[in-house]
């Protein structure tokens, strides 16, 4: 029989990727002989990353000292000090942190400025969070990180002390995160203010995910390693059925004795992953 293969609807690229993306390409067009480069890399995808250098935008890993031409502030955004440096290094700013980041960074800083012990939901070494956090600082030296009811039990007796505690969401986190931290929060605090600043499009593609997850043999996550929103919907899927996390088709020769079990099949991707990659997983397993 033939497998039955279903995509997720909400799989690719989200908003803020695609307008990163779709931007950095155009300066580039528009200005074909200045230096247009990328502080970090613009999206967490190889494939583009290597688009984009082929195009001559360079991903930074630091900062010259002397620098020409357009840096670009990816989607994750970055902290005030950094946008300092770009201009005191010599590039104009072009800023493309994705407006739903914004949100998170505008909240955090309100919390901070209204007197809130701020907790931040996230991963501490995950660039969005660190330019959440170093905005917040800013304004309060009361702001964690945590990602896990783990992380925040040695800041306990501090919490209860300040009796005020804010939290706020990096923005493609789990909500099963978020709930678990809240749990926890709430008994020891006399005020919880709670801001929900999971993007709307991690949201659906979790939900959507999970659904399918229920009704397939198998689920092919596909998207980069080092994406945040990609490692949690294979995270998410593998407590509901068989799940595989790839970066491209060429991933998919590892498994072909479970594909070839799977009679239902379902296909979701990151927010980072490229049209043509979920592509070439359709086609590659419809060969198999």
């Amino acid at each position: 029989m033939p497998k039955e293969i279903t995509l997720a609807k909400f799989a690719g690229f989200c908003y803020g990727v695609k307008r990163a993306v779709e931007t950095v390409k155009k300066l580039k067009k528009e200005n074909p002989e200045r230096n247009i480069c990328v502080l970090g890399e613009l999206i967490h995808n190889t494939q583009v990353i290597e688009e984009l250098r082929e195009l001559g935008i360079e991903s930074l890993k630091e900062l010259p000292q002397k620098g020409n031409g357009i840096c670009v502030v990816r989607s994750h955004g970055e902290s005030p000090e950094v946008f300092e440096q770009i201009e005191k290094s010599g590039f104009e700013v072009y800023d493309l942190t994705c407006p739903d980041v914004k949100k998170v960074q505008q909240k955090a800083i309100e919390l901070a400025k209204d007197g809130y012990y701020l907790v931040i939901v996230g991963k501490a070494k995950h660039p969005e969070v660190i330019a959440i956090k170093a905005n917040a600082d800013k304004y309060s030296d009361n702001v964690i990180v945590a990602d896990c009811i783990e992380q925040l039990q040695p800041y306990e007796q501090e919490l209860k002390e300040h009796k005020r505690i804010g939290v706020v969401v990096q923005t493609t986190q789990m909500i099963s995160t978020l709930n678990e931290i809240i749990t926890y929060l709430t008994p020891i605090s006399k005020e919880l203010h709670i801001a929900n600043t999971i993007c709307q499009s991690t949201s659906m593609r979790q939900k959507e995910a999970r659904e399918l997850a229920k009704t397939n043999d198998l689920v092919i996550v596909a998207g980069s390693k080092k994406s945040a929103n990609t490692t949690h919907l294979a995270e998410i899927l593998t407590d509901i059925t068989t799940t595989i996390h790839i970066e491209s088709e060429q991933e998919l020769d590892k498994y072909t004795d479970l594909i070839e079990k799977s009679q239902k099949i379902a296909i979701t991707a990151g927010a980072s992953t490229p049209q043509n990659i979920i592509e070439n997983v359709i086609k590659t397993i419809s060969n198999m």
